[in-house]
């Protein structure tokens, strides 16, 4: 176990992230300092969509992670260490079919579980630090028109303690990010790509413009970009903003 984060625990906040870098803007920050939300108001998925939660019934938090040496070419093993801490904590439930959805979802079976939203602070060439917010489904059961959203409780049958899901989740992240600055993304990579959420099959997709296109994912390059294998065994790499996968 590593060393006992400091926990703010705030009733509602529009974003904990935004609470947590409002936080580090006035004074240094502990590492690992997290904030979490009975209610999140605004919580913001990746690329601006807006995240539905259940006020009490999951756990919507913050971590604080300091650097004082990250290369920002490097900064994917970032989304590779929150992502396998992640899966580490839902396959030790027992969770079935637990896998990961490029670059910021986990997903149980074909249902999101996870939502991860990183934003790195920059200092030149370096990450200084960075905010990982996490929005984990629990013990929600009822998800309105999101028809492709699940929750612990709807896969396992049973209640969660959220606190003692937050410690282990907190421990597990840990565990990944104590030494992550040491690691490149090349090295994290194998380990990253047999989890990824329909590597090979054959899947449909959009592009920036909207274009619908198929194609196979077949790995992560060490930029973090996703390759995908188009037709006539054309590879081509596709950051955040290029590609969409529906499924």
């Amino acid at each position: 176990m590593g060393k006992q984060s400091q926990i703010i625990k705030l009733d509602a906040t529009d974003s904990t992230n935004l609470f947590l870098k409002g936080l580090l803007m006035t004074s240094p920050m502990e590492d690992y300092t997290t904030v979490v939300a009975k209610n999140q108001v605004k919580g913001r998925g990746q690329m601006g969509t807006s995240w539905q939660s259940e006020g009490g019934k999951n756990l919507t938090f913050s971590v604080l992670k300091n650097f004082s040496a990250l290369r920002v070419q490097q900064q994917f093993v970032l989304n590779i260490g929150v992502s396998m801490a992640l899966c580490d904590v839902l396959r030790t439930l027992g969770l079935p079919n637990v896998t990961i959805k490029w670059p910021n979802d986990i997903m149980s079976g074909s249902l999101k579980i996870c939502g991860i939203l990183i934003e790195n602070i920059l200092h030149g060439a370096q990450v200084s630090h960075a905010v990982i917010g996490i929005g984990l489904n629990v013990n929600q059961t009822d998800f309105g028109e999101l028809t492709k959203a699940t929750s612990i409780k709807l896969e396992m049958g049973q209640s969660q303690n959220l606190e003692e899901l937050l410690d282990k989740t907190l421990e597990r992240l840990q565990f990944h990010l104590d030494s992550i600055e040491q690691k490149t993304v090349a090295q994290l990579l194998p380990a990253y790509e047999k989890m990824l959420f329909r590597k090979d099959k054959p899947s449909t997709f959009t592009d920036s413009n909207g274009e619908w296109f198929m194609g196979f994912i077949r790995n992560v390059s060490d930029s973090g970009k996703l390759v995908i294998e188009l037709e006539d065994q054309i590879f081509r790499s596709f950051d955040l903003k290029e590609v969409t996968l529906l499924y």
